[in-house]
């Protein structure tokens, strides 16, 4: 049982972690950067197909991003697909290839991101937290049944801390390049 609740904590702790990877990956920080496009769906012969399975995505330069689709008949599908995706860049088709020109950003607006970065951070953290909360709620729970000792218990509840201080310790460190990622770009 006391495996399990550590187990269970690990892996909400990094499902946090993944989380914010994703979303700090969408949040666009003046480079080019092939996971603006990942949530991007084509409507491709009927059928909604994920951007990154019907073309080739590239970086040719640090602030373009450059798409050029297997199939040249779904290149007007792709390009409606970034339209209708809201990713706030405008596509430039050149009837082969689509490329998006990231602008640059402004002091003011670098400032912005660099905060949202950090609320995304706190929220991940929270996550953290939740899932130790969780684990030495259940911990005590096993004492209480004298499933285990309270050595153990003490024992188990310092590893659970352990895992949290490293899970937040990963966090600030996935917050911190990107803010830097941000503010250098």
């Amino acid at each position: 049982m006391a495996n399990k609740s550590l187990e269970k904590a690990q892996s909400s702790m990094e499902k946090a972690e993944a989380a914010l990877q994703r979303t700090l990956g969408q949040i666009r920080a003046g480079r080019a950067n092939a996971s603006l496009v990942n949530r991007v769906m084509v409507d491709y012969y009927g059928a909604p197909t994920p951007l990154n399975q019907i073309a080739a995505i590239s970086v040719p330069e640090p602030r373009v991003l450059m798409i050029t689709p297997y199939d040249k008949g779904a290149l007007e599908d792709v390009e409606k697909a970034l339209y209708t995706a809201d990713i706030g860049i405008s596509p430039a088709n050149d009837g082969t290839v689509i490329r998006l020109v990231i602008p640059q950003l402004t002091g003011e607006r670098r400032k912005e991101i660099a905060k949202e970065v950090g609320k995304e951070a706190e929220t991940a953290k929270i996550a953290v937290r939740n899932a130790r909360r969780d684990a030495m709620d259940d911990l005590k729970k096993s004492e209480k049944a004298s499933e285990i000792s309270e050595d153990e218990m003490h024992d188990l509840e310092e590893q659970v801390q352990k895992l949290t201080n490293e899970a937040t310790k990963r966090i600030d460190e996935i917050s911190k390049d990107k803010e830097k990622e941000i503010t250098e770009g």
